[in-house]
């Protein structure tokens, strides 16, 4: 990948306009309460955590599980300044672009769903805040600061790595769709765009089942938390795996032609990454006792997700190297 996304020649003012240093300020800052609230409570604090919580038992568990998010959100300070830096443009290319592909997964989602959240609730739908044995699991507030810290995490890394990807790969998603070479299309691709169109048959169906009320396949804590909460989340899940399969067939098959190659790209980017991080974060919740284990189906949902996300994401990658290698046959 590091081949792939050669670098075009290095721009010395990256991190030094004022926008960028401002951007980088606030995503750094907008990490320190989420944070503050993990170092807090690897250090026995339960401030945020009623009397009662699940989360006030099996503390190694739980201690393993915060150091773990407190390193994921440290390490959305060490792409910022990535992202910012001169010397940013010259590390590998996957450097950046691996870590801001699992960013975004974890936090598009969010982004998009914990608004719809707060309208539906606003709206007068239910919430739900308790644990497996129906207590308090957080006190409300908590969830109010962390999110909109992941909102405004996402927001501003989100730009500041658009303006990095403008700077160091910008051509390869110059132009619309109907300017690609068809010829370049392999079978292997179009193959791939397939197998990632049918496995994502089944997670859609059964997301599309639950957000409509269906039970077939859900634990049985699951069916009796099902609040508007759920219902959204299960929208917002089939959704991004839309956006994954749309992207993948618009790369491997030029379709959409008079569309931007950006958009396709973004889709693929997005739509996968969520795909990827979610499924994947679901399937391990339960070894922190938390969660409740899914049920054999929604297993094989996430397992069928994962594997959509990675064969959308690697379509990406064989595009860009492809485009990438276009051009430098272009200008040798």
């Amino acid at each position: 990948m590091t081949q792939t996304l050669a670098p075009t020649p290095v721009i010395p003012t990256v991190g030094l306009s004022r926008p960028r240093r401002l951007l980088r300020a606030v995503a750094i800052i907008a990490c320190v309460p989420y944070l503050a609230l993990k170092v807090a409570w690897i250090a026995g604090s339960h401030i945020g955590i009623p009397d009662g919580s699940s989360l006030l038992e099996h503390r190694g568990t739980m201690a393993v599980a915060n150091a773990v998010t407190v390193l994921m959100d440290g390490a959305v300070i060490v792409l910022v300044l990535v992202l910012t830096r001169p010397w940013g443009l010259r590390v590998p290319a996957w450097l950046p672009a691996f870590p801001a592909w699992v960013a975004t997964g974890l936090l598009a989602p969010i982004m998009a769903g914990f608004p719809v959240q707060l309208i539906v609730g606003a709206l007068g739908g239910s919430t739900d805040t308790t644990d497996d044995r129906g207590g308090p699991f957080l006190d409300a507030w908590v969830f109010g600061v962390v999110y909109t810290g992941f909102i405004v995490q996402g927001l501003t890394l989100g730009a500041l790595f658009v303006l990095y990807a403008r700077d160091r790969w910008g051509r390869l998603w110059e132009g619309r769709v109907w300017e690609l070479p068809v010829g370049a299309i392999g079978a292997a691709q179009r193959a791939v765009a397939v197998a990632a169109a049918v496995l994502a048959l089944l997670p859609l169906t059964a997301h599309v089942l639950w957000a409509s009320g269906g039970t077939a396949g859900l634990s049985g804590p699951r069916i009796a938390d099902r609040t508007s909460d759920f219902y959204v989340l299960e929208v917002m899940y089939a959704v991004f795996l839309a956006m994954a399969v749309t992207g993948g067939v618009l790369l491997a098959f030029r379709r959409g032609r008079a569309l931007p190659v950006k958009l396709p790209l973004a889709l693929a980017w997005t739509g996968s990454a969520a795909m990827v991080c979610w499924a994947g974060w679901l399937s391990l919740a339960p070894l922190t006792d938390v969660a409740d284990s899914p049920t054999p189906l929604m297993n094989l949902a996430y397992a069928g997700e994962m594997i959509v996300g990675t064969l959308v994401a690697c379509l990406g990658v064989h595009f860009l190297a492809e485009r990438a290698a276009s051009r430098k046959r272009r200008t040798a």
